[in-house]
């Protein structure tokens, strides 16, 4: 009975943690890899049902982005982007290796363009770096100026 119950603590631990707990995600290598690099506040998210290519349903938002800089990639003032998860009346998907997104947030986006003509996070969680207020990436000791001086450098 207590190997189940550790076993549980520690699976709701994973699951609370964030994406990159300790160890942030290699930005440089991501943002070669993404189309495009975003410096964005979220505008609005709409979540609603969908089929994705396997056939699962499920709940994915759409996350309208208000860029404040493009760091990589074609300008544009709002970008649109898909994020697995989010409520639809009383039922709500939480993606463990995806951060839940509100009008306000404020993050850069690393993304990627799929074949629909909107975004999808690249790297899953790891395309999504969060700002504090102080414009810290939540969760590590990176700053705002680190990331773009990341970005930039990979583009070289």
């Amino acid at each position: 009975m207590k190997l189940v119950r550790t076993a549980a603590l520690v699976s709701v631990l994973a699951v609370s943690a964030p994406a990159f707990a300790g160890q942030p995600p290699d930005v440089s290598t991501n943002a070669r890899k993404s189309d495009k690099v975003v410096l964005a506040v979220v505008e609005d998210v709409q979540p609603r049902f969908t089929v994705n290519e396997f056939g699962d349903r499920l709940i994915v938002s759409q996350v309208w982005l208000r860029v404040e800089e493009t760091l990589k990639g074609t300008a544009q003032g709002l970008v649109s982007m898909d994020l697995e998860g989010g409520t639809v009346g009383d039922l709500t998907l939480s993606v463990s290796d995806l951060p839940k997104l509100k009008k306000g947030d404020r993050g850069v986006f690393l993304l990627d363009t799929t074949t629909s003509g909107t975004h999808r996070p690249h790297g899953r969680g790891d395309g999504i770096l969060q700002l504090d207020a102080s414009d810290h990436v939540a969760g590590s000791n990176l700053r705002l100026a680190d990331v773009k001086a990341s970005v930039k450098a990979s583009q070289k």
